[in-house]
């Protein structure tokens, strides 16, 4: 084997792992966000999550990324532990759908249908094809379907590439002899288990032993364990890209690599202990590419066939050795919204509404973090606002489709008005949780650049800070107890808040003009303003559908906007005046109250 043979080699793996990594991406964009949704909503029982992993795995050519895919939901309280381990199982058996396409090279005949379903045949003409479309298409689907017929067609041209490059070792008997070497499984499993590791892919990996089949030095003695130390390499990537996430991803990991290991022992003790008794007729005969596919594809049937039922076993003994910490108020929370309360929508509304109440209460959180960050910018702070965050929206996502669900079934006027209210309420919020976040952002920023507000700003800011506190407690106790008359005394205090933004910012361009303080500062100043405004109009906006639901028989949501804002009731304007002297009054003074 000469230098060009080397060379041809290298290019041939390079070309083999590249138009593999290119296929897989453009399924993966062609088949767009159905894929992440099948997994996360069809895994109720273990055989169907054994069929999607298989099937999801087949068409996007990577179990790696449909293990990862599985991990990340587990990581982010989609998808169940139970859920997850058929789907990686099932990843395991649909991965070997490469090397049963790669078998097709053994073809040999003279009839001119066989012939062009040769690697070698079909692979320029994908390519041919693919380059054509890429440069037709207009869309993005069909540049992505083009780019699958381009990978296939590379994949093969690598995989005839490096069988080529590999030919003249057929002559070399000590090529041969080193493969003798490999009769003791364990450097077979410890060679597979490398390469594998190195390429980053079982199916790459498989198709490398299977190009090497064609020197005709590889027997079923040598050949089976390097495939059965490939299946345990292929979980590397899995473990890799589980660093980071929580102990149950990391137990869908754990419960991979013990399913492949468990296989590999299990395949070991069963043929070496057959060979030592009986013996296999074929032990020492030649493999090709069709018998690597064959064994590849029983090994990871049998190993899912086997340890199929010992599911709950596998999650207690991988919850042994990786001790699930406290439950993170995602779980608990979310945990409410069974599907076994769908059926009966009455039990299901009130459901919501417990997780709407737990989202308020987060929310006020946030909101007093990030208001005493302003003065204080502590990291620990931020970590449990980001925290509280990841849990609003979560409940945003989980909520309304826990929400959706409910409402597809025949409901009762007053079932449907509470939907749609929780729905509405649910968004409200959410965004306010993000301009608390918004606000926190101002505070280290201001924190990393040396800011500091004037002692005006400070005072202003408080009386603000202070108003909007209130809007937020007297809501979400309005909405907790359900109180209409509450929540329509939400009004006369949004709209002092709305006075109140106007004010502090004539009053920062005033200072500004006279040089009391700086830009920089002033842009925070406005900034952190604009955020607490916001926050009392979704209030408002929760307060306001809120009296609707319990007020039905009152105007449409547009009429009532406008008499809530435009009341002239004695009691609006009582309390109007009455916020006015609490939180414009230190500011302004009598003169200033409108």
């Amino acid at each position: 084997m000469n230098l060009s043979n080397i060379i041809a080699l290298l290019g041939g793996v390079g070309m083999f792992l590249y138009g593999m990594k290119l296929l897989g991406v453009s399924l993966e964009r062609f088949a767009g966000a159905h894929l992440e949704k099948t997994l996360e909503r069809l895994t109720n029982n273990p055989v169907k999550g054994l069929a999607l992993g298989a099937g999801v795995t087949a068409v996007i050519q990577s179990s790696a990324a449909t293990s990862v895919m599985a991990v990340g939901f587990v990581n982010a309280g989609i998808m169940k532990l139970g859920q997850a381990v058929p789907v990686v199982m099932g990843a395991n058996i649909g991965t070997t759908m490469t090397a049963q396409i790669l078998r097709l090279g053994d073809i040999s005949s003279d009839n001119l249908l066989l012939t062009l379903l040769k690697p070698a045949s079909f692979a320029p003409l994908f390519i041919a094809l693919g380059a054509f479309g890429l440069l037709m298409a207009k869309r993005n689907k069909a540049k992505d379907f083009s780019s699958i017929f381009i990978g296939f067609g590379i994949l093969f041209v690598g995989m005839t590439t490096m069988e080529n490059a590999m030919s003249p070792l057929r002559e070399l008997e000590s090529f041969q002899r080193v493969f003798t070497l490999f009769r003791n499984p364990v450097p077979g499993l410890l060679l597979g288990l490398a390469v594998t590791a190195v390429l980053q892919s079982s199916s790459a990996a498989v198709g490398l032993l299977q190009a090497t089949s064609v020197t005709g030095a590889i027997t079923f003695s040598t050949a089976l364990p390097i495939l059965l130390g490939m299946n345990i390499g292929k979980c590397i990537t899995v473990v890799l890209a589980s660093f980071g996430s929580n102990i149950k991803a990391k137990r869908v990991v754990l419960i991979d690599v013990m399913c492949n290991v468990f296989g590999v022992g299990i395949f070991l003790v069963a043929m070496y202990g057959w060979q030592a008794v009986v013996g296999f007729p074929f032990w020492d005969d030649l493999v090709n590419r069709g018998s690597i596919a064959n064994f590849h594809t029983f090994f990871n049937l049998a190993t899912a066939a086997i340890l199929l039922p010992c599911i709950r076993l596998l999650i207690d003994l991988s919850g042994r050795m990786l001790k699930d910490t406290k439950e993170s108020k995602i779980d608990i929370e979310l945990r409410l919204l069974d599907p076994a309360f769908l059926p009966t929508p009455v039990v299901a509304l009130e459901q919501c509404k417990k997780v709407i109440f737990g989202m308020g209460a987060t929310v006020l959180e946030n909101f007093r973090l990030a208001v005493d960050m302003l003065e204080t910018g502590k990291d620990d702070q931020l970590a449990l606002l980001e925290e509280n965050e990841k849990f609003l929206d979560k409940s945003e996502t989980s909520l309304g489709e826990y929400l959706t669900k409910i409402t597809v079934q025949h409901l009762e006027s007053e079932q449907s008005q509470l939907a749609a209210e929780l729905l509405h309420t649910l968004g409200d919020l959410e965004r306010v949780g993000d301009r608390c976040i918004n606000i926190s952002e101002v505070a280290f920023y201001n924190r990393d650049q040396g800011i500091h507000f004037s002692p005006e700003a400070r005072v202003e800011l408080a009386s603000m800070t202070n108003a909007v506190t209130e809007i937020l407690e007297c809501t979400l106790r309005a909405y907790r107890e359900e109180n209409a008359q509450a929540a329509l005394n939400i009004e006369p205090l949004e709209q002092t808040i709305d006075i109140l933004e106007e004010t502090l910012k004539r009053r920062h361009i005033e200072r500004l003009q006279a040089g009391h303080c700086n830009v920089q500062g002033g842009i925070s100043f406005v900034e952190v303003l604009t955020n607490l405004e916001r926050i009392s109009d979704h209030c408002s906006n929760i307060a306001m559908h809120l009296t609707q639901r319990l007020c039905p028989d009152e105007l449409d949501e547009h009429s009532r906007r406008n008499q809530l804002h435009l009341a002239d009731t004695p009691e609006y304007q009582e309390l109007f005046e009455e916020y006015q002297e609490k939180y414009l009054e230190p500011i302004v003074g009598r003169s200033g109250l409108i």
